[in-house]
């Protein structure tokens, strides 16, 4: 499990005249909140808070928020920023209940190179990266490894097919492809264009001439 950070302090203002004030100042508007407890306004660091996110995974990292002198686990859970500048508009944090569990993406790592690579000359085509879990924050991992080195061309890992740690729940789709052994594009073509039937002339059928001296058939 991931771990980082952060210092913030209780903002007495609200709407959006409060925080256009605190941006000036270099503050972030933020909000920390959970079933267990109230949601509380706060103000963090700009500087600090893009350091922090420099560094970490926002979607898996729990940070020890330590808010007037009282710590609290939290993940952050959105992050709003400006469309044109991507300055932090505002960042929300959820805290951590002991024994309760969270849902967060993890990133799926690839280890290994496959037979169809190395051997075929095969195309990784990864489309799922990460996977969203259900899991108690005391035993997130920080990224889910997958072994591809027997895939050969053709070869593909579902999300069922993923081996989690004890204790992660998966809640992707099961028979969504993560990662599959692709033929490359030119050999695919290669072999279209040698099987590809080419197109027959078309007969042209004539009417036979009738013998010379020989009288039209009557109908």
């Amino acid at each position: 499990m991931a771990t980082a950070s952060l210092t913030a302090t209780r903002r007495t203002g609200t709407g959006k005249g409060n925080a256009r004030s605190l941006r000036r100042d270099g503050q972030v508007p933020a909000v920390i909140y959970g079933h267990a407890r109230e949601s509380l306004p706060l103000a963090v660091s700009a500087r600090d808070l893009e350091k922090l996110l420099s560094r970490i995974s926002a979607d898996n990292t729990v940070v020890e928020l330590a808010v007037d002198g009282t710590a609290s686990r939290a993940l952050i859970r959105e992050i709003q920023r400006h469309p044109f500048k991507r300055a932090i508009l505002h960042i929300d944090f959820q805290e951590i209940v002991a024994g309760e569990k969270m849902t967060v993406r993890v990133p799926l790592r690839l280890i290994g190179t496959p037979v169809g690579v190395r051997l075929s000359g095969g195309i990784i085509d990864h489309p799922l990266r990460e996977l969203t879990i259900s899991v108690d924050p005391a035993r997130m991992p920080n990224q889910i490894e997958i072994d591809i080195t027997d895939l050969d061309l053709g070869d593909s890992i579902h999300v069922s097919g993923v081996k989690v740690p004890d204790g992660v729940t998966v809640l992707d789709e099961p028979g969504a492809a993560v990662v599959v052994i692709a033929t490359p594009r030119a050999a695919v073509e290669a072999v279209a264009a040698e099987v590809e039937p080419t197109a027959a002339e078309p007969e042209v059928i004539r009417a036979k001439k009738p013998e010379e001296g020989a009288e039209p058939e009557k109908k």
